[in-house]
């Protein structure tokens, strides 16, 4: 077991050591700053790695991952990371990205007490029963299951959507946009599920706007005199 751990640092120094034969200074700009344009919310199975998955390098998303990849208002490790993404590191999308096998999704579809999990898996569950109609007319059980990855994916898109610093941000700059996305473990692919932002956003100020408007017109008003 201590054999497995310390191979970690072996890998360590050959990364480093590859990193500095590709550029010298590699690290030297890492170390300077990070400008992403990305925002990644992912579930944090370790099979799923979101750097490699997109083909970035470091410094080129944002990452935050838990459970089933929810967003919760009353998580406030994720609201932190979108409010930080939004408003200092002013990324340009924000992705949701859910996989296909999910653990977390499996669980909230069984009926057995799990603990301290029960509140987490709780948000899944509300997933299921918002679209009970449509998962329960699906009789392949792992279609269906697939389905639900996909609808706890889009519903998280939408508690994104609800945050004020999003949609602040969004009047402004016209970014960030929202993006709900499934990973294909089978395939390895991603299955983009093409999330209407602008309409969302429409339907979700009627009931959830809470933009600051003297803020937005200032902000706008200052955008176009620079």
């Amino acid at each position: 077991m201590k054999k497995s751990y310390e191979v970690i640092f072996e890998n360590n120094k050959k990364w480093v050591e590859s990193k500095l034969a590709e550029n010298p200074d590699f690290f030297k700009i890492l170390s300077a700053s990070q400008t992403p344009e990305y925002l990644y919310i992912g579930c944090s199975d370790s099979r799923v790695s979101a750097e490699e998955m997109m083909g970035l390098k470091p410094g080129e998303v944002f990452v935050t991952r838990n459970v089933a990849n929810l967003v919760n208002t009353l998580d406030m490790s994720a609201t932190a990371v979108i409010q930080y993404a939004v408003e200092h590191l002013k990324v340009k999308h924000i992705i949701v990205c859910g996989h296909y096998g999910c653990g977390g999704v499996k669980a909230a579809m069984t009926a057995q007490d799990l603990g301290l999990m029960n509140p987490w898996l709780r948000n899944i569950r509300d997933v299921y029963r918002l679209h009970q109609t449509e998962l329960d007319a699906i009789t392949d059980e792992h279609k269906r299951y697939d389905r639900l990855v996909e609808l706890n994916v889009q519903e998280q898109c939408i508690n994104v959507i609800k945050m004020a610093v999003v949609q602040e941000q969004y009047l402004v700059d016209e970014y960030p946009i929202v993006h709900g996305w499934v990973f294909d473990l089978r395939t390895g692919k991603i299955i983009d599920l093409e999330i209407d932002f602008e309409n969302i956003l429409k339907d979700i100020q009627k009931i959830y706007n809470l933009t600051n408007s003297e803020w937005v017109m200032s902000r706008k008003k200052n955008k176009n005199l620079l």
